[in-house]
């Protein structure tokens, strides 16, 4: 039986970063990384860039191996963690290893929603992992797939897995269950601006339908009928409704859950000495006032580094964080952050729409507080709005200003202006 003193479950940003807080306090503690993947320590918001042959190999890794040589720390790829027994502190691997640990992390981040009765495989596939951006590759080379997709899912993943795909000459079909793409993410209008920017790219998008059933034709798929009975063409499916916090590692054992595992302010669970970091932690959210899952990249880094110092006895405590996502489409760059919509009429709005050239800006309060934000095409000052989120600043002297041309460091309030320059900054 294995022995560490820290034992991390993933492989992704928040376990590396773990890793390097604790071995930054701890220099001699054992550090142990399990991870089901085959390669840990690469960058997941590049697999689409990877996929569409913008990015090669070896720009992928987050850490390469010098840094787990250097920092003398154990990985294990490739093997799953089946399951936990809290009370003996020990993990059973899929190969029927068990690790013993004094301290654990877990950091298994998220897991793509498959449809019951779906399979992967003979053209089927999610768009999570590098793995998969991969087998997309793979498949399309083997298979000659250079015809067309269904992406089933408009959200930030299935476009983003488009994209990629478009890059490669695919032809890409996108059916999305809502009335608009990027629901989750944006407003109507910045949805209609993304859809419009798609179509104009080649891509059809069906919306208030989704695939009844997958077609296949000599061992791989050919087409998908929707709940409408139309049928499309395709010579790959790609999965995007959605992610789930990967919990499975927790089940049947007295860590508690919700929809992601429970931590306190120094992601803790309720068991003592162990942890929970990244996508599948459960944290508060400062606009909504209450704990969820926040499965974005800079939250999963923060959360990592926090929970590895706090395991190697350096307290510091997560504030909690709220929704932010940066991405760019069809080279449109676009940023949202908070609340996109308002729930109520206690909300005050400023926005600022340009059909022409495509941008647009919307500011949401409450209060005098900035709660949300979204930016397409322009994003410059996006920064400066996400600090007026995150330190709760009473905007009601300048946020008159928030449109203006000329809006900057210098609308802000004097003391708030020095705590960024000379202060730690904006740090979501």
């Amino acid at each position: 039986m294995k022995k560490t003193k820290y034992l991390i479950i993933g492989g992704s940003v928040a376990a590396i970063n773990a890793a390097e807080a604790i071995r930054g306090a701890d220099t001699e503690g054992t550090i142990t990384i399990v991870s089901d993947e085959p390669c840990a320590a690469y960058s997941r918001p590049l697999i689409s860039y990877f996929l569409g042959n913008k990015v090669t190999e070896d720009k992928m890794y987050y850490r390469d191996k010098k840094f787990f040589d250097e920092n003398r720390i154990e990985l294990i790829t490739g093997i799953r963690a089946a399951g936990l027994d809290a009370k003996n502190r020990s993990v059973k691997l899929e190969n029927g290893k068990t690790v013993k640990f004094e301290r654990l992390l877990i950091a298994t981040g998220g897991k793509p929603i498959i449809p019951q009765g779906v399979k992967k495989g003979r053209g089927v596939f999610t768009f999570l992992t590098w793995d998969d951006a991969k087998g997309i590759r793979s498949y399309i080379k083997k298979n000659s797939a250079s015809g067309s997709a269904v992406i089933v899912g408009g959200g930030l993943i299935g476009l983003k897995a488009a994209e990629g795909l478009m890059e490669l000459g695919i032809k890409i079909s996108i059916v999305e269950l809502a009335d608009r793409i990027l629901n989750a993410t944006f407003d109507r209008n910045a949805s209609g601006i993304m859809e419009n920017a798609l179509k104009k790219a080649g891509c059809a998008i069906m919306k208030n339908d989704t695939v009844k059933r997958i077609r296949y034709k000599g061992g791989n798929v050919n087409a998908v009928t929707l709940t409408n009975g139309k049928v499309l063409k395709a010579d790959m499916v790609i999965l995007a409704i959605g992610v789930v916090p990967n919990i499975d590692i927790v089940k049947n054992t007295p860590i508690k859950t919700d929809r992601g595992i429970l931590t306190d302010e120094h992601m803790q669970t309720n068991i003592k000495d162990i942890y929970a970091a990244g996508d599948v932690a459960q944290v508060y959210d400062r606009i909504l006032g209450k704990t969820r899952a926040i499965a974005i990249w800079p939250n999963a880094s923060r959360q990592g580094r926090i929970a590895g110092l706090n395991m190697a006895g350096v307290e510091r405590s997560y504030e909690g964080s709220f929704a932010m996502n940066s991405v760019e489409l069809c080279g449109i760059p676009t940023i949202s952050m908070g609340l996109t919509d308002t729930p109520d009429a206690g909300y005050q709005v400023l926005s600022e729409l340009d059909k022409d050239s495509g941008s647009y800006r919307k500011i949401v309060l409450k209060d005098n507080f900035v709660v949300g934000a979204i930016f397409v095409g322009r994003i410059d000052r996006a920064g400066i709005f996400a600090g007026l989120i995150k330190d709760r600043i009473d905007t009601g002297d300048f946020a008159r200003h928030f449109l203006s041309d000329d809006f900057g460091l210098i609308h802000l309030p004097k003391e708030y202006r020095k705590h960024l320059v000379t202060g730690p900054g904006i740090e979501i």
